[in-house]
Formats: structure tokens, C-alpha cells, sequence
């Protein structure tokens, strides 16, 4: 069974999502919206973690030593300033996020076919919120990007 294989993946997405929204909101503390709203995401994405956790118990996480292979995705270094920067560091969230999401959809599938009640909910819950940051994700990416591609100087 490779689904501890996602289950790694999944697990850690979620911490690098979650430290990730952090640095956001703490590099764009000016922009308030972007900083509470930052803030709140990723403790959703540290609920995401605690509530895999009954999950991993159960079937296992690989690491990454024992799955050289496997892609995986850094968080923010740094973020960047401006208004260009606010939009590709939205981006940037926006394409983990992507990550996040599609590897909840593999685990569902897995759980659907193992007949898992238990990683049933869990993945319809934390899904669900998961969906709804890259909706307010690209909607905040909308708002920015008239002022950061044309009257930004």
C-alpha cells in the first residue's frame, strides 16, 4: 500500500502551507487583511496536520529518505515587498496550496476505495478549507494585481 506515501506528503505540505502563510502575513503586516487573514489560514493548515495524525498513526507516513524521488515543496524563504511583491507572493501561496489540495483529492480516492469513514471526514473537512484558501487566494491575487501590474511604479 503506497498511501503513506501521501500521507507523508500531505502531512508535510500542510507544515510548509502553514509556515508559509505565516511569513506572508508577517512580511505584509501593512496590508491588514492580508496579515489576519494569513494568520488564520495557516492555523487551519496546523488543524489539517492534528487531524492526520489519528490517520498516520493508523497506516503510516514515509519521509522523505525513504522516497528520494518524490516532489515536494519548499515554503517562502523571504518574502518580497511592494505591491509586485504581494501578488507573486500570493502566487507563490497560491501554488502550494495547489499542492495541498490535489494531494487531499488522491487521499480521498484512497480512502473511498479502503471504505475509511474516519479519512472520510477527515479529508472532507480539511478539503473543504483547503478549497476555500485558494478561493480567497485568487480572489485577494484579482484585487492586487490592477494596482501591482499597472499603477505600481
Amino acid at each position: 500500500m503506497k498511501l503513506p506515501v501521501y500521507l507523508g506528503l500531505l502531512h508535510k505540505a500542510e507544515g510548509t502551507l502553514a509556515q508559509s502563510f505565516r511569513q506572508v502575513a508577517e512580511g505584509h503586516g501593512n496590508e491588514p487583511d492580508v496579515h489576519f487573514l494569513c494568520q488564520a489560514l495557516a492555523d487551519q493548515c496546523e488543524e489539517h496536520q492534528q487531524a492526520l495524525q489519528p490517520i498516520i498513526d493508523r497506516y503510516g507516513e514515509v519521509g522523505d529518505e525513504d522516497e528520494p524521488e518524490r516532489l515536494h515543496a519548499d515554503g517562502l524563504q523571504k518574502t518580497r515587498s511592494g505591491p509586485v511583491g504581494l501578488l507573486r507572493d500570493l502566487q507563490d501561496l497560491y501554488l502550494l496550496a495547489s499542492l495541498v489540495d490535489i494531494t487531499w483529492t488522491m487521499i480521498k480516492q484512497a480512502a473511498q476505495g479502503l471504505r475509511d469513514k474516519e479519512l472520510l471526514s477527515v479529508v472532507n473537512d480539511c478539503d473543504g478549507q483547503t478549497s476555500t484558501q485558494l478561493k480567497w487566494l485568487q480572489t485577494r491575487m484579482k484585487q492586487a494585481a490592477p494596482q501591482a501590474l499597472i499603477a505600481a511604479t
